[in-house]
């Protein structure tokens, strides 16, 4: 249960696109929301987004922002009351062995909620920069759009080898693998058949793999199956650092978390064996999460500007730091794969199969273990932060009670 003290904390605080030959066209069919879409008060401009600066980010009180404030204060204690058991001494036997370093401790279940760009309520320690898993994989596709933006890359339906032409861990060498293309990867359809920092993209074997591990099956066609491998996702980051010849930590700190003002706290950290020679300088490569240690640490605030960003379709205070085509072509299914999910994008989970009963099917979230997300909803102009909580049920009956909360 919340503290009262707690509580009265959270009151307080609260008191350039790209060119059409990259993509495929979005769906033009918006998908109806589950909850109806709620205005905010009056006194909250709908034609002057605000954006925090790097020093400050402004707080409204709920009823500023629409909220009965009496239900939002219940949705805050019944997230509070679904603290994670995730404790890193689990994360051999689940993941396997490591190839990176963990954290002893983490902080407690912690989260933002953002309306219409304002700080509407906080809890626990927002400020700790604490590993977040598998959401490292939305910011890897935001350097793949981002990429596709500055036209590094042509096209996202080209083959990877086109570009790409080292041969570690088998490269793009075989006829399988030439294959592959950026969307493939960016869908977790790729079916990449190698090694990436000793691990196989099989992901056989309990030692390397802990509780995770799968069983042996018939590789197919690139792009028409869907699997959530690591290996793969890894193999995607390297090839993303031969396109930028600069580490992709550096990247993503210059032209989006520094933009966005976002703190010098969060890091993303690589495996112990991951550097590797780019244009004849020694460069580390990153993971699309922290299964075998390392990732990104980064604290919930930080994610809110993330979240926000992609929110506001790419622009922040007027800058278009990433496309509005790269951000729709992210969060939309991907029908032109017959492997694809339905309700995945380019690595961000989608809720067009009502992922998240009783809230709109177009919004979208990064997802990782532990468990920590993103959740972006557009049509209650949302960002909701959620560090270390019970997955599953209790994900959207959270953000079921912030919508009931609205007035």
């Amino acid at each position: 249960m919340v503290h009262r003290r707690l509580w009265c904390a959270v009151v307080s605080v609260a008191c350039a696109g790209c060119a059409r030959g990259p993509f495929v066209e979005p769906d033009t069919a918006e998908h109806p929301s589950a909850v109806p879409v709620t205005s905010a008060s009056p006194r909250v401009s709908a034609t002057s987004p605000y954006f925090p600066s790097r020093d400050a980010w402004e707080s409204r009180s709920p009823a500023e922002l629409g909220f009965d404030e009496a239900k939002l204060k219940q949705a805050v204690e019944f997230a509070q009351s679904r603290e994670s058991d995730w404790d890193f001494a689990m994360q051999t036997r689940v993941f396997g062995s490591l190839l990176g370093p963990i954290p002893m401790t983490r902080a407690r279940t912690n989260g933002v909620i953002i309306r219409s760009g304002y700080i509407v309520a906080t809890f626990g320690d927002t400020n700790a920069p604490d590993p977040t898993y598998s959401v490292a994989k939305s910011y890897l596709a935001t350097l793949l759009g981002l990429a596709i933006d500055r036209g590094l890359i042509p096209n996202i339906d080209r083959p990877v080898g086109e570009l790409v032409h080292d041969d570690i861990g088998g490269g793009y060498e075989s006829a399988h693998n030439a294959a592959i293309t950026w969307r493939h990867h960016a869908t977790q359809t790729s079916e990449w058949q190698g090694e990436m920092y000793g691990k196989p993209s099989t992901f056989i074997g309990s030692a390397a793999f802990g509780s995770g591990e799968m069983k042996p099956r018939d590789i197919k066609p690139p792009g028409t199956h869907f699997e959530y491998n690591d290996v793969r996702v890894n193999r995607f980051a390297l090839s993303l650092l031969h396109v930028w010849r600069r580490p992709l930590t550096d990247v993503l700190r210059r032209e989006i978390m520094d933009p966005i003002g976002a703190s010098d706290s969060w890091r993303w950290v690589p495996y112990d064996n991951a550097l590797f020679s780019i244009n004849g300088q020694a460069m580390p490569s990153v993971s699309g999460g922290t299964r075998w240690g390392g990732g990104l640490w980064i604290s919930a605030m930080d994610h809110a500007r993330f979240g926000l960003l992609m929110l506001r379709k790419g622009d922040w205070n007027g800058k278009q730091i990433l496309s509005k085509r790269w951000v729709a072509e992210a969060a939309r299914p991907q029908h032109s794969l017959t492997g694809a999910r339905p309700d995945y994008g380019c690595l961000w989970w989608l809720n067009t199969q009502d992922r998240w009963p009783g809230t709109p099917r177009d919004s979208y979230s990064a997802q990782g273990a532990g468990d920590n997300s993103i959740w972006i909803d557009p049509s209650h102009d949302l960002v909701v932060v959620w560090r270390w909580h019970r997955g599953g049920d209790a994900q959207a009956e959270f953000y079921r009670r912030i919508l009931s909360a609205l007035k």
